[in-house]
């Protein structure tokens, strides 16, 4: 027996005298992260909920008719509330993009090993992509929480503020972050995986944003969108698509094109062409259209957009989009160059619109492996000719096929524009193409007063209500 107790005194004694602090710490998932870390970690998330096709929160490939579901249907007929599209695309962009983004933002402001110029440039960098998300919300739902946003559990009921009020405030950060970009300062590095670190890319991202935000609101306040839209030439955006706000996927999972996860990796075979993007296309002798639909089926033939069918029967979706490292892009140079000649007819700045329409075109002729002369000779056809006369046709539908699988660019753009005017109603539901997503299905029973304010504020929490540039009689 005393043996024993011996035993457990001289085995207290030994443990007595060591620090157990460190058998707390989980070697594995680190405490702390740099601010490097969560911008390529945001970064991914961005492009990825930008470029999925997943049914659960991003059908703005749907909504801009360019794809066909084949045998669930739910999704093509606008059911937004079935699967919470609008609170599962919300939940990611808020929790996995803002939130790391304002929180790498707070590690390197008390990071004192950086000199002010680089904690500056990597503070605009952060900036201006929290800027490029905050839109998007803006443009998806209107009126959202952006004040007393993400703050965790200091406010689990924020209010939701007017969406022209945050376009203004994201217009005064967008200034606030070319401020700090200095060219000479060094940014994120290869941590950035969009451009590598690079300020001069920075600078015409921020730039390309300003012009298209400015284009945006340009029938709302066609002041204060010349001024911005005249600022963002002058400083400088995107001219060749060597610019292309772009993010290099890789062979493998988990860092795949997410539209490959969806095409391939999943073994299903649910999506085709819909007639709406096909019968626009092929009449035009596009040499993009063996690259954006494959030939299993001659003619091109689209299935009817709203109703499903089988997938032998329809044209099937390019085999570029069947790659895993397909690059995903949320802004690029044929895009910008099309916002410049919309910027030119809306009064906006000076110059030809129809040279940068035509300059659009060759641009994304040239991005999808087309030659110059293939662009010249599309480009000479009476049916692509720009019109000034209804210069809104012509940039809208050129524009749209440019923009062939970035759903939310597209449909935002047919927002504005009103073409294609093609666009038809899915023959199950009948619905127009809805004006907005519509908030999460849980909204109304976690932060009830607030969102009842906000649907209100909206005309109500429906497809059919915009945001605050998609006004009535602008041409829709």
């Amino acid at each position: 027996m005393k043996k024993a107790i011996y035993i457990i005194v001289i085995i207290g004694m030994v443990f007595g005298c060591q620090d157990f602090e460190d058998w707390n710490i989980d070697q594995k998932n680190p405490s702390t992260v740099s601010g490097s870390f969560l911008l390529t970690s945001a970064e991914k998330d961005l492009f990825t909920r930008m470029t999925s096709t997943s049914v659960n929160y991003n059908i703005f490939r749907l909504f801009a008719q360019y794809w066909n579901e084949t045998q669930y249907t739910d999704e093509v007929n606008y059911d937004i509330r079935g699967r919470d599209i609008g609170g599962n695309f919300f939940l990611y962009l808020y929790r996995d993009i803002l939130k790391d983004l304002k929180e790498a933002q707070n590690i390197i402001n008390e990071d004192s090993t950086l000199s002010p110029s680089i904690r500056g440039t990597q503070f605009a960098v952060l900036e201006l992509l929290q800027v490029y998300t905050w839109h998007v919300l803006v443009d998806t739902y209107g009126d959202i929480p952006y004040s007393e946003a993400l703050q965790g559990l200091d406010n689990l009921t924020p209010v939701y503020d007017d969406d022209a009020v945050i376009y203004d405030d994201l217009f005064d950060r967008i200034e606030v972050a070319l401020g700090l970009l200095e060219a000479s300062s060094e940014s994120f590095g290869s941590a950035d995986l969009i451009y590598n670190g690079s300020t001069a890319q920075w600078r015409k991202f921020g730039n390309s944003l300003k012009l298209k935000m400015a284009v945006r609101i340009s029938d709302v306040n066609v002041t204060k969108a010349q001024l911005l839209a005249t600022e963002a030439v002058d400083d400088g955006v995107f001219t060749s698509n060597e610019d292309n706000a772009a993010f290099p996927f890789e062979t493998a999972p988990p860092n795949t094109n997410p539209v490959w996860t969806s095409l391939v990796q999943s073994g299903r075979n649910d999506f085709v062409l819909a007639n709406t993007f096909v019968d626009i296309i092929s009449p035009l002798n596009d040499p993009r259209a063996s690259v954006f639909m494959s030939d299993n089926i001659d003619p091109y033939t689209g299935s009817t957009y709203g109703t499903g069918g089988a997938y032998i029967e329809y044209t099937h979706i390019g085999d570029l989009w069947h790659t895993p490292e397909f690059e995903g892009i949320i802004l690029s140079y044929d895009e910008v160059e099309f916002l410049l000649a919309e910027a030119i007819e809306r009064g906006l700045i000076a110059g030809d619109a129809a040279t940068h329409y035509y300059n659009g075109i060759m641009a994304s002729i040239m991005y999808w492996g087309g030659s110059p002369e293939e662009a010249e000779n599309y480009s000479a056809q009476i049916a692509i000719s720009y019109d000034p006369l209804n210069w809104k046709k012509s940039i809208g539908v050129q524009k749209y096929i440019a923009l062939y699988g970035r759903g939310f660019e597209a449909w935002s753009s047919w927002r504005l524009l009103d073409y294609p005017d093609t666009f038809t109603r899915p023959e199950v539901s009948g619905e127009a193409v809805p004006r907005r997503y519509l908030y999460g299905n849980d909204d109304g029973d976690v932060n009830s007063a607030n969102y009842e304010a906000a649907s209100t504020a909206m005309g109500g929490d429906l497809k059919s209500s915009r945001v605050f540039w998609d006004k009535v009689g602008q041409g829709n």
